[in-house]
């Protein structure tokens, strides 16, 4: 696999709560991994794990770490990747360490502070589930405190290649990306993402957009679990209808989906 975000993961403070919200608003199967006092809960689309939702670490918690998601981008050496990381001008947070029988993870952060983790994964690789699959990832977004430079460092780490540009006027620049290197100029790889330049972020960070079956209903089942909504819906290129909005606990998320009413 290349180097693609292949896992989502929540870190939470009420695992029980965010479980319930996201089963209802997003649609996923959760299956409990681990000592059953405090699994680590799997989220599954189409048939099969695309991420994870767990209690925040004692540590972290202790260290003020809110709830947040977090993508997890494949790496094929992981010891590698985080001298590649170093040496680009990122952070890394926490070095490799091993998850029994699921692999080496690292936490780290780009130059602009946008936390990511690395993972070496034991087993094989799985295909990833389509997009436009109720509950996969239909879309990663960086918000960073200077876009043009957040773009070149996933560039030079992961060899993820710049697809199409939208001008946002005042707000720059909109660099979709795919997570792929291309070879020409007549070549392009899938579009999965987007990267700005966000003033208004009191902090860079990564959302992800979860795909809905229709996202007029799931607004309503955000409000009518104790969530909040940011931004939207909005129409989106393409067609799709987009959401950014906070569950119960604070952790930003995303959606998409089409409109059905």
């Amino acid at each position: 696999m290349a180097s693609k975000f292949f896992w989502y993961e929540l870190m939470t403070n009420d695992r029980a709560a965010a479980e319930a919200f996201y089963r209802d608003v997003v649609g996923w199967t959760l299956s409990p991994f681990g000592p059953p006092e405090d699994p680590y809960m799997i989220v599954e689309a189409g048939g099969r794990g695309v991420g994870g939702i767990m209690s925040i670490p004692k540590e972290a918690r202790d260290q003020g770490m809110k709830p947040c998601w977090v993508g997890y981008i494949h790496a094929s050496d992981i010891d590698a990747a985080v001298e590649k990381v170093r040496a680009g001008g990122g952070k890394v947070y926490r070095e490799p360490e091993m998850i029994p029988t699921i692999g080496r993870f690292a936490v780290c952060a780009d130059p602009q502070g946008a936390m990511f983790n690395l993972m070496q994964p034991e087993g094989m690789d799985m295909p990833p589930v389509p997009m436009g699959t109720v509950g996969a990832i239909d879309w990663h977004e960086l918000h960073s405190s200077d876009g043009k430079a957040g773009f070149d460092f996933y560039a030079g780490q992961f060899g993820w290649s710049a697809t199409d540009a939208l001008d946002m006027g005042p707000m720059g620049t909109y660099q979709m990306f795919a997570m792929e290197p291309v070879s020409g100029p007549t070549e392009c790889g899938v579009t999965v993402g987007g990267m700005m330049t966000d003033a208004q972020a009191p902090n860079p960070y990564w959302t992800f957009y979860f795909h809905v079956d229709d996202i007029d209903a799931a607004q309503g089942r955000i409000t009518a679990n104790g969530g909040s909504v940011l931004f939207g819906p909005q129409e989106v290129p393409g067609g799709a209808w987009i959401i950014n909005a906070l569950d119960p606990q604070g952790a930003m998320f995303s959606i998409a989906g089409p409109r059905k009413g």
